[in-house]
């Protein structure tokens, strides 16, 4: 028997361009239980990290792919097929990397491998929505000597930051003090460099404040105004946003806002011509706001939620959904006074006409640091199997 452990140090979230490092440990596990202990053999072990693309048959009608090929490779052939038994389509992936071959392990012995990869600026980000899916894995083969392969799949997430891939690093960085002492990798140098310049850009197109501001009014008048001093944000960020409606001349009653995402499949791939566009609400807070003068709201966008983005199948929009309730006449109330007392006491009334109508307001939402959304990431930086 033998443990594979495979760890993602730096956590399961990575972005687009970033090198992905995995460290993989086989194990001849020492068991107190056992009379006699064996050394064990495996004759190689490989990785590869791969996009698997499953889309619904009752939303996207997609052409016949030549990756989807039946598959009809024995189990116990030495062929490493990464996506075997997986759903969909495998869209993406890098050169396999061979790990080892002829592997010996005496009992309680261990021995460690890296893998590094860069992960492909050109694929789309993890995504699981109502139509489309984009998942992101790394498989990891082994097999003995004539036995079945072994597959340990680990899910890791991948962010997609647009622009980042177009970037230019300078060519004068020989000039900066280094340190001869001390060994680094030009890749691992890279990557840090691609971090730190994601981390700016996010930084810079998300911080810009202006005052945005909007007049709510329907077919009857003006009923307040809403102000948002930005339209773009990370993931992780919350969604401001005020409203006056002492300005408005038609009472407002009630009023919700949706922080949605807008899912639409492109034209090309509908299964039916026309059909509506699916919606997910990931936060809302609603009000009854009658005499309010002003109000506010604050939603917070997940950390565990995708960024906009467009592929040639699927495309992914953000929006603020607001739903208002408005009086279909002058507020009416009653007021009461006692005969004796200086005392008011208002009483609402029982039935009142009403109006009703709604808004979008498109946003931005890009992503964050891959490490912060490590922290709520539902995959884990440990997966283990023994074969």
């Amino acid at each position: 028997m033998i443990e594979v452990l495979a760890k993602l140090g730096r956590g399961p979230v990575f972005l687009a361009g970033e090198v992905l490092e995995c460290v993989i440990t086989f194990t001849n596990p020492l068991s107190a239980s056992s009379t006699s202990a064996s050394s064990e053999m495996l004759a190689w072990a490989s990785a590869q990290i791969h996009c698997q693309f499953h889309a619904s048959e009752n939303r996207v009608a997609l052409p016949p792919s030549d990756g989807s090929k039946h598959d009809v490779q024995a189990e116990n052939e030495t062929v490493f097929v990464p996506n075997r038994g997986e759903r969909g389509q495998c869209i993406l992936s890098t050169p396999p990397k061979i790990l080892f071959c002829d592997l010996r392990l005496d009992p309680g012995e261990s021995k460690s491998y890296s893998y590094c990869e860069t992960l492909p600026v050109d694929g789309p980000p993890s995504f699981r929505g109502q139509s489309v899916k984009y998942v992101y894995k790394l498989p990891i083969g082994c097999q003995r000597v004539n036995s079945p392969i072994k597959l340990l799949r680990v899910p890791f997430r991948v962010l997609v930051l647009h622009g980042l891939k177009d970037y230019q690093f300078p060519q004068d960085e020989a000039v900066a003090p280094s340190n001869p002492f001390l060994e680094e990798e030009e890749g691992l140098k890279k990557d840090s460099r691609l971090a730190d310049l994601a981390t700016e850009l996010l930084m810079v197109a998300t911080s810009r404040r202006s005052l945005h501001l909007y007049n709510i009014s329907n077919t009857r008048g003006k009923v307040g105004t809403f102000c948002i001093f930005k339209t773009v944000y990370k993931i992780g960020e919350d969604v401001i946003g005020t409203f006056n409606f002492s300005e408005g001349d038609i009472p407002c009653l009630q009023f919700s806002v949706s922080l949605q995402t807008e899912e639409s499949i492109q034209e090309e791939f509908q299964r039916r011509r026309g059909q509506p566009v699916s919606f997910t609400m990931h936060a809302r807070h609603q009000e009854s706001c009658l005499h309010t003068a002003q109000s506010s709201f604050s939603l917070p966008i997940p950390l565990s939620s995708t960024p906009g983005f467009t592929t040639n199948i699927v495309s992914l929009k953000w929006r603020l959904h607001f739903e208002f309730v408005t009086s279909g006449e002058s507020a009416g109330t009653c007021l009461v006074r006692g005969s004796q007392s200086e005392a008011v006491t208002w009483t609402g009334v029982e039935q009142m006409e009403v109006d009703t109508f709604s808004w979008d307001l498109p946003i931005k939402v890009l992503p964050t640091n891959p490490i912060l959304a490590s922290y709520v990431s539902q995959f884990s930086s440990t997966n283990s199997i023994t074969i």
